[in-house]
């Protein structure tokens, strides 16, 4: 009997393994403390950091951040004792038993190119989101589809569906898939096609205003699951998959496919070499059943933009790779760091685009691991302030009812501010041999150099927002902030 979960939480895991995967079954047993233990951590973190009930003392960080060396209990469940949660208590049971076959998987081989490399660094960070403790969880999935198309898959599949051409909105993304007369392509996940379609579009099936094609093309899944890499060109497709992972159903709105283009366009007039944009630049919809279960995107990968000797690193794996990368002054280096992230975002909040800067979005990029240059990918999270961007001399045309703008404030800095400061650099910080007070200080110094005006008083005010990451999925649903002392308030 194994003494981390009750074993009722892992037997359908375990007999499911055995019959996809027999020689994982031991390994997945003997990972599942470690993963119960990093759920766990996670969950008790979460928990104190957002008021929502006291698990103990831990080391405390900057903005409001506690870590404890252990999860404290056997089970990550048992910590919700007390919260009406059930939901959310299975969300935490596949989280844990998802990682669990993660860390039991064999790492498949690193490609040749970049962009596969990419994915293999990205590998690393096998418990997901930094601070989520639902980094795991993939609600939707059995065990053989988490075999078949999760991180450590060496490759899935892309397939596709010919769509009458009046129900397909957008671009053509593939038009060099043979299609019948009259009809427009559009690509599908392969798990979306083999299990979404013919639940939900059984009538569109059959009245031919959908085709399911019996083209495939290989491709290789990232961290983000439902953005795959496609060997066979060097792009990337984002594609509609209707799973829940972290908080989200990863289905993709009407609005993502017609904005991403045009906001890859309105970033490129904005920003300089400095910030290398793995542009959107096609995406398509099909307005039928919910709109968003045949979504896609096509986004430019980066192999071939890269300059000699330069090596992208992908943010979430960046806490793994620190020993390599910092062989100096580890202030010197987060100097430069800084300095490479914080004036170019910045100088992009100021015109009115607060990007989610957090470490999964994010591919900073290194030469004889030195901070060079920042790579930025996936702009459906990011907030537009209107007015900002009107002062600046920039407009965009959004798709009707697109959440992206606001015209508060707080909203859209919280935005930048949590994900920037809080998710990105609080994580490297947590993490480099420095004092964390003085870690802060060389930030706050480069905040004090490139950011103004209100900007500046919001960003080191006492308190700040912090998404309540535990308390979002305990209510159901938007966003929620809390307040946390702030680390950036401290004079430089």
């Amino acid at each position: 009997m194994n003494k981390t979960l009750r074993p009722e939480r892992i037997a359908h895991t375990e007999a499911a393994l055995a019959v996809h995967a027999p020689d994982l079954v031991p390994g997945f047993l003997a990972a599942l403390p470690e993963a119960a233990g990093t759920v766990g951590r996670r969950l008790r973190g979460a928990l104190t950091r957002e008021g929502i009930k006291n698990t103990g003392p831990g080391e405390p960080h900057g903005f409001g951040r506690v870590e404890y060396p252990t999860a404290g209990v056997a089970d990550p469940i048992d910590l919700l004792d007390g919260l009406d949660a059930p939901g959310f208590a299975t969300e935490i049971r596949n989280a844990v038993t998802n990682l669990a076959i993660a860390l039991a998987r064999p790492a498949p081989p690193a490609g040749d190119t970049a962009d596969e490399q990419i994915i293999a660094l990205e590998r690393l960070a096998v418990a997901g989101h930094n601070l989520h403790p639902c980094g795991r969880t993939r609600l939707g999935w059995d065990t053989g589809d988490v075999l078949a198309h999760d991180l450590e898959t060496p490759a899935t599949r892309i397939g596709y569906v010919a769509v009458r051409t009046g129900l397909h909105l957008g671009d053509h993304l593939n038009p060099e898939i043979k299609k019948p007369s009259g009809y427009t392509v559009q690509p599908v996940h392969a798990w979306q096609r083999d299990n979404v379609l013919p639940e939900r579009y059984a009538d569109q099936l059959r009245s031919k205003d959908l085709i399911i094609l019996d083209d495939e093309h290989v491709a290789v899944p990232t961290a983000a699951l439902r953005t795959l890499l496609l060997p066979h060109t060097g792009d990337y497709l984002k594609v509609s998959l209707d799973i829940q992972v972290t908080s989200t159903r990863r289905s993709i709105s009407t609005a993502s496919t017609r904005n991403g283009p045009a906001l890859s366009r309105l970033l490129h007039q904005l920003t300089d070499d400095r910030l290398l944009l793995m542009a959107e630049t096609a995406g398509a919809a099909v307005p039928l059943g919910t709109g968003r279960d045949l979504s896609a995107i096509r986004r430019e990968g980066l192999g071939h933009r890269l300059h000699p000797g330069e090596r992208v690193i992908p943010g979430g794996a960046l806490p793994h790779l620190l020993h390599e990368l910092v062989t100096g002054d580890p202030r010197d280096w987060l100097h430069a760091y800084g300095q490479m992230v914080i004036p170019p975002l910045m100088k992009l909040t100021a015109q009115g685009i607060a990007l989610e800067a957090h470490l999964q979005n994010c591919l900073p990029t290194f030469i004889d691991g030195r901070p060079h240059r920042l790579a930025l990918r996936d702009f459906a999270g990011l907030r537009l302030h209107p007015p900002r961007l009107a002062a600046a001399g920039h407009t965009i045309n959004l798709w009707p009812g697109s959440v992206v703008a606001t015209t508060d404030l707080d909203t859209f800095r919280a935005k930048i501010g949590y994900t920037l400061f809080q998710a990105h650099l609080g994580e490297l910080v947590l993490h480099l041999p420095l004092d964390e007070t003085d870690a802060w200080r060389i930030i706050r110094g480069i905040v004090d150099e490139h950011v103004t005006g209100d900007d500046h008083t919001a960003f080191t005010a006492p308190a700040v927002p912090h998404k309540a990451l535990v308390r979002m999925r305990l209510a159901g649903d938007g966003d929620i902030y809390v307040p946390v002392r702030n680390p950036l308030h401290a004079p430089a």
